[in-house]
């Protein structure tokens, strides 16, 4: 059994009541275009990582209560809206290996549902009374959008650095994860000290979790990305592997770079020459050790944490989250 699995079985009997909360909480009385949207979505066999965590964060600090379930919900809320608000803005038309909700209805459908779904989060996270984990949330929900605006101005633009990359994917994707972890702790009145740990446990993994999704776009397979390999050079998006080609650039090869991504020029050949220019700089190998730093990050950040079963778990799962390209 890996960590993905052993995580799962260890918080499993609150798993099942977030599940649970999620069904009876993404339905709609009045409009029946929402569950029905949301259904797709959530249940499309995705890993629902991220309320994991946050269960996993509450039991290794001890809560014996039931606000974590909601918070869970909570964070999965979060992350549904963003990938319906995510494909609409994406021009998407696959997601975990099946078509696009906006595909399937409409851009109007998902925006809006995605906006019901963040107002059902805020109910939730509201319903635990603790104004401490609702801070947390909500500025992580603000983070996301900062992110995904920021990346629209860093896309296309071939100056884009690996800093500003960074700021993108804190705010895109390490934000959630950060945040999924913190709030179980907070929940649980655990020390700062651990809540701190968690905190940058949830942000190192979530940057190497994002770091391996860039990278698969360019050497992954279909089934494993649930998207089309190289959707993110044909949409423009300037992620690791071709900021660190750029840097490396010659004259010849940034032109190339200009006009595929800055002007959005692409031929049938060009994502094959892209791979060979990313090969031919090593920048492929440099995102992959790039993504197993973040995980030892991830790993180290548990140091203050009481040990346990599922503290080993959760830094096996730093290992599971890049294995993916090892």
């Amino acid at each position: 059994m890996g960590p993905f699995e052993q995580l799962q079985a260890l918080v499993a009997e609150d798993m099942a009541a977030v599940n649970t909360l999620i069904r009876t909480r993404m339905a709609s009385e009045h409009a029946p275009r929402i569950p029905e949207v949301t259904a797709h979505l959530v249940e499309a066999g995705g890993k629902r990582l991220r309320p994991l965590l946050t269960l996993a964060a509450a039991q290794i600090c001890g809560y014996q209560g039931t606000h974590h379930q909601l918070l869970a919900a909570t964070v999965e809320f979060i992350h549904t809206a963003t990938l319906l608000h995510d494909d609409v803005v994406d021009e998407s038309d696959k997601r975990r290996g099946r078509p696009t909700a906006n595909l399937l209805w409409d851009n109007k459908s998902s925006v809006l549902v995605g906006d019901y779904l963040f107002s059902r989060s805020f109910q939730l996270m509201v319903e635990t009374g603790n104004m401490k984990a609702l801070g947390i949330l909500a500025n992580a929900s603000a983070v996301i959008a900062e992110g995904e605006v920021l990346q629209l101005s860093a896309a296309q633009d071939i100056s884009t650095t690996e800093e500003i990359y960074l700021q993108v994917v804190r705010g895109k994707t390490a934000a959630l994860f950060a945040a999924a972890c913190e709030v179980g702790a907070v929940i649980s009145d655990a020390p700062e000290v651990h809540a701190k740990a968690l905190l940058a446990y949830g942000d190192a993994l979530g940057i190497a979790f994002q770091i391996v999704d860039d990278l698969l776009d360019f050497g992954g397979t279909s089934a494993t990305l649930g998207k089309n390999i190289g959707d993110d050079f044909r949409e423009r998006k300037l992620t690791l592997p071709i900021i660190l080609a750029v840097a490396k650039a010659d004259t010849t090869e940034r032109a190339f770079w200009q006009r595929t991504i800055g002007k959005g020029e692409q031929r049938e050949d060009d994502l094959a020459h892209a791979l060979r220019l990313m090969d031919g700089h090593g920048t492929l190998d440099q995102t992959r050790q790039k993504a197993l730093d973040w995980a030892e990050v991830a790993r180290a950040a548990l140091g203050p944490l009481p040990d346990s079963e599922l503290k080993s778990v959760l830094a096996d799962l730093a290992d599971f989250v890049v294995s993916r390209v090892v």
